[in-house]
């Protein structure tokens, strides 16, 4: 299992892409990503094609379906489910198609239990992250969900080396108690860093037990880095743009501890491709950031990814196919030019 995922010099996207054709989306990525591609997501085609849909499709022995507030658990595998997961063969079908004879990192993605506690509702419309042993039957199911997914990729890209990416945007909300109930008046309880902490574990050592490195993705402010340390992940994913110099000491350590850094460092949206334009000046921050830690410069083009700040659902295709080339030139520049 790769603990930094990818090599020297890599770029990767987050995860979702503009548009509803999946072969064009692999076709992009895919191709301009050599050293980590991604399984896109594309929630423009609606319900189940949408980060959270598509994982609660992968759950096993939970299902759920489409409630004007958001997604519901419910009895049985409905129409909404169903067509979550045929989205989700299509998408594999796409990634198969494209990357015939490929040996390498592939990033596939899903929500992480505490997002998906935070999102998915109870029968009663409250969130299941009120439910103690709601959650912990959620993070089973997606266990579980997630065991058959990662057999699935390796089956149709036997070549490939699984990076499983876990989108945790609401991670810091749930520890500071900071997700409002289903009214609006109040928040739910803080989850014990503990406890949030053995949940993410139980879904990192599935990914280790697949041969897959584990990155943790948010891009909200407060990312805990010593947390997702503990936990045993991998990397961390963040927008580089929300850490603060308290950080300083968590972002050294991961990366002294071997993990990889993927830093949000190109805008998700943009007028113009032509804006894209220095790839050096992209990445200044992070050579600052790394000369203030005082850590080896040819550390850095091997613990740090670059990436978007966050999806590119809300790009224009052809900004979307610039930023990832962006990424590609930024993380080049950074493995030519490290100080």
């Amino acid at each position: 299992m790769p603990r930094r995922p990818g090599g020297p010099a890599t770029a990767t996207g987050i995860g979702s892409m503009p548009g509803e054709d999946i072969r064009e989306s692999v076709r992009t990525v895919t191709g301009s990503l050599e050293a980590l591609p991604h399984l896109p997501e594309l929630p423009a085609r609606g319900p189940g094609a949408d980060m959270t849909g598509r994982t609660a499709g992968m759950l096993a022995e939970l299902y759920v379906h489409l409630q004007p507030s958001g997604w519901r658990i419910s009895d049985r595998p409905g129409r909404d489910t169903r067509r979550a997961r045929a989205w989700l063969r299509e998408d594999l079908d796409a990634l198969e198609e494209f990357t015939q004879g490929y040996s390498g990192a592939l990033k596939i993605s899903a929500v992480g239990p505490w997002t998906l506690a935070a999102t998915v509702e109870r029968r009663t419309g409250e969130a299941m992250l009120g439910d103690p042993g709601a959650c912990r039957d959620l993070t089973a199911s997606l266990a579980e969900g997630l065991r058959g997914h990662l057999a699935e990729v390796r089956r149709r890209v036997p070549g490939a080396h699984p990076v499983l990416q876990l989108d945790e945007p609401a991670l810091t909300a749930v520890l500071h108690g900071a997700v409002p109930t289903a009214s609006g008046y109040r928040t739910h309880r803080a989850v014990d860093r503990a406890v949030a902490e053995g949940a993410l574990r139980d879904l990192v050592e599935v990914g280790h037990a697949a041969g897959a490195a584990v990155v943790v993705h948010s891009c909200a402010p407060g990312v805990p880095v010593p947390l997702l340390r503990r936990a045993g992940a991998d990397g961390v994913s963040l927008d580089f743009s929300l850490l603060t110099e308290r950080e300083d000491d968590a972002i050294g350590e991961a990366a002294e501890d071997g993990m990889s850094l993927l830093f949000g460092v190109v805008p998700g949206t943009g007028e113009r491709p032509e804006e894209l334009s220095d790839p050096a000046g992209t990445v200044s921050g992070v050579r600052t950031l790394w000369r203030r830690l005082g850590l080896s410069p040819g550390l850095l083009s091997e613990s740090v990814v670059v990436t978007p700040v966050c999806g590119l659902a809300g790009a224009s295709p052809a900004y979307a196919r610039a930023a990832l080339a962006h990424c590609v030139r930024a993380a080049r520049s950074l493995a030519d030019n490290p100080e």
